[in-house]
């Protein structure tokens, strides 16, 4: 999508002439010392077909349709199918190599904010790394350590933490030694938390000094089989208050009972590609969360998919760290890092970029000194760096915004051509591509469908790729990822060279894998990344088929593109039938709708009894307020503004232009909306931590609100 163009006629066209004329000097000698040519053959070829010669596939990868075998691709390396094997092979091949790299907090001080609220801040120094050999000789004494406290292998043992090198460390530990790896996000509460433990049997559990006092120390009764929690943070070396029969150890303290002799001594016992790596629970968008077993050749199988579709990939390469490492994309993507020796320097969504909420004015966030090439994103965050920047385009000078307008859509136009444009890239988004380091070479989206919009703005703003990526906690978030080279938005690609992905009609949707031009219907993923279905429960939703593959129906809807690449069109659960007749996607409406400047997210609901679809929308502070100035309401607080009914008419009125104007259907825009003061975070409860609304949290937040809107029904 184009910016609107506001300037003298006569003027864009010395613009347009002055392009013209450098693109022709520059075209020859680009075109010739880059790879150009290729990258337009490349985004331009057929990128799966379906093997079965049916329009509803299976479809595979070209690239995995080479060969005499033809089959879905499981490794990497012939010598490496479990876990532990790749952080050994990484320590053999680069042992000096920075792995894992931790700032250094070196003062933290409370900030009093203009509404009264204290926020913290932190003034951070240098990357502080560990080496490869370092990493992997950590893992091993803290391994040795947990079987001396008497973790035994195949036995269940818990991580709750946030995502930092300890969490990495542990992960490895528990991989050499075969202790399967239960994940819970840090921001579940309390009965989630408990009823993960309890249904893995849980005797050990690793945790972080703030989680343990502010999560877990509350539910310890409820967890009767826990004996050991072992804390990630070296200070204090004593704990006391705990229950009788639960003992506290330093990760420290730990490490060194691993370290003597003795214990070292000890055969370990490894494991095998078909045992479980990790027990995944998953946030949930609906109900207690289900733990997802995850193998060992699951996982690599998803690493190996994963890493042939990032160009050029290897030990130069450095990954920030700091989506929650219990989330599948986050642990997939650093093992991916791992296993090409790549450095990963971690990080938090408070102190990412120098703007963020912990950062101390004036002092650098974590992207400005590590300076990462790759990076792994939620649409959430990529949405809010859009908006950031467009709000400042807006407060630009008339000629800055002119030349920032003009340089956009030219570059735009170009890259839809496979060319570049350095010149753009230096004089215009230089200042933009330096928010995320100045170094960015990818940028990976997963986790929810990113908006077009977006998509096209990261592309030209920030001069590198950004890749949609397609997959679930149940095929170890390996599913489909568009390639590099690839500059369409709005898809997630081709199938991964360990995956195949076939549609399944579903009637009551009105979709159907014989429908013109492109099949649509049920995406069904099939291949060695899919799981071994949820701890001690059974779903329908996992089958084998006549040939022994495993398959997942993941309940999205998706169409083929002749290509071969696939788009996210609608989900199952978000489909209403209106009163009328009339089905509504909830999830296409809040994806056209987040794109307005007003809204920063937006959760649409709609009763199958009622005839309208209403909406909850959590504003955009800064625009509002200035509406809020124009209305006069000057002086009221934030909660005051967000409860005014002429500000929810008036905002109402303009997500109502905005859907218009991206062709909503009537039916599909809400009629009536409610605005709210407290932003959805995963510690309100009403977001995942992959920040995917939690539509039955919310539905219960909003009860009241709801038969309001609706009339008192």
């Amino acid at each position: 999508m184009k910016l609107k163009e506001d300037m003298n006629p006569l003027l864009l066209q010395v613009f347009r002439s002055v392009a013209w004329v450098y693109s022709v000097i520059t075209f020859l000698p680009w075109y010739l010392l880059s790879s150009a040519g290729t990258n337009l053959e490349r985004s331009r070829r057929v990128k799966a077909r379906s093997v079965s010669g049916h329009v509803a596939g299976p479809y595979r990868a070209t690239d995995s349709l080479r060969g005499i075998q033809q089959k879905l691709v499981s490794c990497t390396h012939p010598d490496v199918h479990t876990l532990d094997k790749v952080m050994e092979r990484g320590a053999a091949r680069f042992p000096l190599r920075d792995c894992l790299g931790t700032r250094e907090v070196l003062s933290e001080e409370d900030e009093l904010q203009p509404n009264g609220k204290v926020f913290k801040k932190v003034i951070l120094g240098e990357y502080k790394w560990m080496s490869y050999e370092e990493t992997y000789q950590s893992a091993v004494r803290f391994g040795s350590g947990l079987a001396a406290l008497g973790q035994k292998p195949r036995c269940n043992i818990a991580v709750f933490c946030e995502t930092r090198a300890e969490w990495m460390i542990t992960a490895q530990a528990c991989f050499i030694y075969n202790f399967p790896l239960v994940t819970l996000y840090a921001t579940l509460g309390g009965p989630a938390i408990a009823h993960g433990l309890n249904e893995t049997e849980i005797t050990h559990i690793v945790t972080s000094k703030d989680l343990l006092h502010s999560r877990l120390k509350a539910i310890l009764l409820e967890v009767p089989r826990l004996q050991h929690i072992i804390v990630v943070d070296s200070k204090p070396t004593t704990w006391p208050g705990f229950p009788r029969g639960i003992m506290v150890h330093n990760m420290d303290a730990v490490q060194e009972l691993g370290s003597r002799p003795d214990n070292m001594a000890v055969a370990r016992r490894q494991p095998l590609p078909s045992d479980i790596a990790v027990v995944m629970y998953t946030s949930g968008s609906t109900g207690i969360p289900k733990g997802v077993m995850i193998s060992h050749s699951n996982i690599i199988a998803a690493v190996t998919g994963m890493a042939e579709r990032i160009p050029n990939l290897d030990e130069t390469d450095t990954y920030i760290g700091y989506l929650p490492l219990a989330h599948v994309l986050e642990l997939s993507a650093e093992m991916v890092c791992i296993s090409h020796g790549c450095r990963i320097g971690y990080s938090s969504p408070q102190t990412l970029a120098d703007q963020s909420t912990k950062i101390k004015k004036g002092s650098k966030g974590d992207t400005s000194v590590l300076k990462p090439t790759l990076m792994a994103a939620v649409p959430e965050i990529m949405d809010r760096i859009y908006k950031n920047v467009m709000t400042k385009v807006e407060e630009m000078s008339s000629i800055q915004r002119t030349l920032f307008v003009l340089a956009y859509n030219y570059k735009m136009e170009q890259i839809s051509k496979g060319y570049s444009t350095p010149l753009c890239d230096r004089l215009v988004f230089k200042k933009v591509r330096s928010l995320l380091g100045g170094h960015m070479r990818v940028l990976l989206s997963g986790g929810a469908p990113l908006s077009a919009a977006t998509q096209r703005f990261m592309n030209i703003c920030l001069c590198c790729p950004v890749g949609q990526g397609y997959g679930l906690t149940e095929t170890c978030g390996a599913g489909s990822i568009s390639e590099m080279w690839d500059y369409s938005t709005g898809r997630v690609g081709a199938p991964l060279v360990c995956s195949e992905i076939t549609l399944k009609s579903w009637e009551e949707g009105g979709y159907y894998s014989t429908d013109k031009p492109n099949p649509r219907g049920e995406i069904l993923i099939g291949g060695p990344n899919v799981t071994m279905g949820y701890y001690k429960k059974h779903s329908e939703d996992f089958f084998v088929d006549a040939n022994g593959q495993r398959w997942f129906c993941t309940g999205d809807i998706g169409e083929f593109h002749p290509d071969g690449c696939l788009k996210i069109i609608d989900r199952k659960k978000d489909l209403v039938k209106l009163q009328a007749g009339e089905y509504v996607s909830l999830g296409k409406v809040e994806a056209v709708l987040k794109n307005c400047s007003f809204v920063d997210n937006i959760c649409a609901y709609a009763n199958s009894d009622q005839s309208y679809v209403i909406g909850f929308v959590v504003p955009n502070q800064k625009q509002l307020m200035v509406l809020a100035e124009q209305r006069g309401l000057k002086g009221s607080s934030w909660e005051e503004i967000c409860n005014h009914p002429e500000m929810e008419s008036d905002v109402l009125r303009i997500i109502t232009e905005a859907a218009l104007s991206a062709k909503l259907e009537r039916f599909e825009i809400p009629q009536k909306i409610r605005l709210s003061a407290e932003p959805w975070t995963p510690e309100t409860g009403l977001v995942t931590d992959a920040f995917k609304l939690k539509r039955k949290e919310l539905k219960s937040h909003y009860q009241d609100d709801i038969e309001r809107m609706y009339g008192g029904k």
